[in-house]
């Protein structure tokens, strides 16, 4: 059993369990003791979607799964911020303004591409070797710095929109429980508010983004510079790298495949974790070689990784340069 089984998360489950999980229906399935399984990339317990799990020698490329891009569909609730920053943790900010579409789609362009971003205090970030939420749950103040990330496409879905009191300030009204009014961020846009004019109580969104991106930051960030606060309710990933939804599949019906002894069919092979990266075809002697660490040289191809291929058969993922081709992730699969 080497390669990927891409589970679609439900909410509640942390990664970890998700990891355990797989192992625990490979053990009951009779597939054997001691497989490798690991996850590529952490997926919070309040959130749902695409966890790729790795088994086996993919376990090996999991590492790489997380500095891949990934798109979430997540839902902005405005009028309160929490200190979790989604709909876990207790209301730190409250505010009465509510933007129009308007408002909110000027907005989306400034936070499309490279930007600064503030991780949230219950992260799972390291502050002097304690993990952030832990020093946010003990009631430390955690300060953490911002970090670049890129957000290549942020586009808003059809959402709910306000059923209530349309006729709300446009910022006079912010206020941060038991404190002062939450800044205004500079250059915040002003909201078009007119009479009987419909203005949104949340909004759903989907963001395609780099590596390191904190959804529940981006949710803040974006109603602040409205003028108002909120918070996430939903978040979804929908791909993570290669994966999709498509290729998604439930706990239960992990489970029945399992007891079943079916698991291969919904095992996505080694590559497919790799498929932004083209193949390497060897001959025996060369396969060899790579086994044994050894660098081949004066191999014609480009600069670059390449997946090593034997017929069918993955050897290693390997990196070229000038000519030279090195292991950077051998494969044990005979």
């Amino acid at each position: 059993m080497h390669g990927w089984i891409i589970l679609d998360k439900p909410l509640g489950l942390g990664s970890t369990q998700g990891v355990s999980a797989v192992k625990r229906v490979l053990r009951q399935g009779g597939y054997g003791k001691g497989i490798k399984v690991g996850h590529g990339g952490t997926l919070d317990p309040l959130a749902t979607g695409v966890l790729p799990i790795a088994v086996g020698e993919a376990t090996k490329l999991a590492g790489r799964m997380l500095d891949s891009d990934k798109v979430y569909d997540f839902t902005i609730r405005f009028g309160m911020q929490t200190a979790t920053l989604d709909a876990e943790g207790e209301s730190v900010a409250e505010s009465d303004v509510r933007p129009t579409r308007e408002a909110l789609e000027a907005v989306l362009p400034r936070f499309t591409g490279p930007i600064e971003q503030v991780p949230p205090a219950y992260s799972a970030l390291k502050v002097d070797g304690e993990r952030a939420y832990d020093l946010a749950r003990a009631g430390e103040e955690v300060v953490l710095a911002s970090r670049a990330v890129t957000i290549h496409s942020l586009k808003s879905s059809p959402s709910k929109l306000g059923e209530g009191d349309h006729r709300v300030s446009d910022g006079g009204g912010a206020g941060r429980t038991g404190d002062a009014p939450p800044p205004r961020p500079a250059g915040a846009v002003p909201l078009p508010i007119g009479d009987g004019e419909e203005l949104l109580q949340e909004i759903t969104l989907t963001a395609h983004v780099s590596k390191g991106t904190y959804i529940r930051s981006l949710a803040r960030d974006i109603a602040l510079a409205l003028g108002t606060v909120g918070h996430v309710t939903m978040l979804r990933r929908i791909k993570a790298g290669p994966f999709t939804l498509g290729a998604a599949i439930s706990l239960d019906k992990l489970n029945e495949m399992g007891q079943a002894r079916t698991l291969e069919q919904i095992l996505l092979p080694l590559r497919a974790g790799l498929d932004d990266i083209p193949a390497l075809a060897l001959d025996p002697d060369q396969a060899g070689a790579l086994r044994q660490g050894r660098v081949l040289v004066g191999i014609a191809v480009d600069d670059g990784q390449y997946f090593a291929m034997l017929g069918e058969n993955p050897v290693a993922l390997v990196e070229a340069l000038d000519g030279n081709v090195r292991v950077v992730r051998g494969f044990n699969l005979d």
